[in-house]
């Protein structure tokens, strides 16, 4: 004799459609992390070796007449740099994951690139993809940019990028920009010298200090409190540095010749 069995209650449903949206969830999250991890793998395959790296910094700093390699970077540039462009620099394995999909993002959805390239990111970029800003191309920078970082050591990445970098007036490269606004070698630049050249790099025109010495001096204040942020320069320092009038810092220009 069948037995009628009382109706689940609502809680009871409840809880069953909730475990079931859950594993569907979790089934999906998988199937995407999944899904990722070939794409990023058949990007790799893809996509050039990075040790052809140097060969291109050569080609590019042979087409601007800059000499190859350039200096080495000097410890104030080279920390004001990574303040302010790629804080975790040497320790990330070539992109920020979080940067990357707030990227692809904006793509998608059209609301814009809200940055956060590491340094590989902009020297993949700078190398083997200039001038582009595709979804393709950015991709191809996140796979070249772990290329990058395991294969040449942190100093060797800093110094191609300063090598090929652009910091406006005609300046290809750290010691034609160091010598070009401060009339200095790069290892003889001050904190705010150093700062200056640092916060170039994003607007290399815009930011111009002997153009537009407003936005100039602005982008010097930012790199100086990222400098503090990093515990680089203590506050003092930095407000003493930013007390040097921006005239001051380029009154030697072009003093020096590379």
């Amino acid at each position: 004799m069948a037995v009628d069995r009382p109706a689940p209650s609502e809680p009871a449903r409840r809880r069953r459609r909730l475990a079931g949206l859950a594993r569907k969830t979790g089934i999906t999250g998988v199937a995407l992390v999944l899904a990722g991890i070939l794409a990023f793998g058949i990007l790799l395959l893809v996509t050039p070796s990075a040790r052809s790296a140097p060969g291109l910094a050569r080609s590019f700093d042979r087409a601007h007449r800059v000499p190859y390699p350039g200096v080495a970077v000097p410890h104030r540039f080279a920390t004001a740099l990574e303040a302010t462009e790629d804080h975790r620099f040497g320790k990330e394995p070539g992109i920020d994951p979080i940067a990357v999909l707030r990227v692809i993002y904006g793509k998608l959805t059209g609301a814009g690139d809200e940055g956060g390239a590491t340094l590989y990111q902009q020297l993949a970029k700078m190398l083997y993809t200039p001038g582009q800003a595709s979804l393709s191309a950015e991709a191809e920078q996140v796979a070249l940019a772990v290329k990058l970082r395991y294969t040449f050591p942190a100093a060797q990445i800093l110094r191609m990028y300063a090598d090929v970098a652009y910091f406006g007036q005609g300046f290809y490269g750290l010691e034609a920009a160091s010598c070009g606004y401060f009339g200095v070698p790069p290892e003889q630049m001050s904190w705010p010298q150093a700062a200056l050249l640092a916060g170039l790099v994003q607007g290399p025109t815009l930011d111009d200090p002997l153009e537009h010495p407003a936005a100039g001096r602005a982008r010097e204040e930012h790199v100086m409190g990222r400098l503090v942020a990093v515990g680089a320069i203590t506050q003092a320092a930095a407000n003493s540095y930013l007390a040097i009038p921006l005239k001051t810092l380029l009154s030697s220009a072009g003093a020096c010749r590379v």
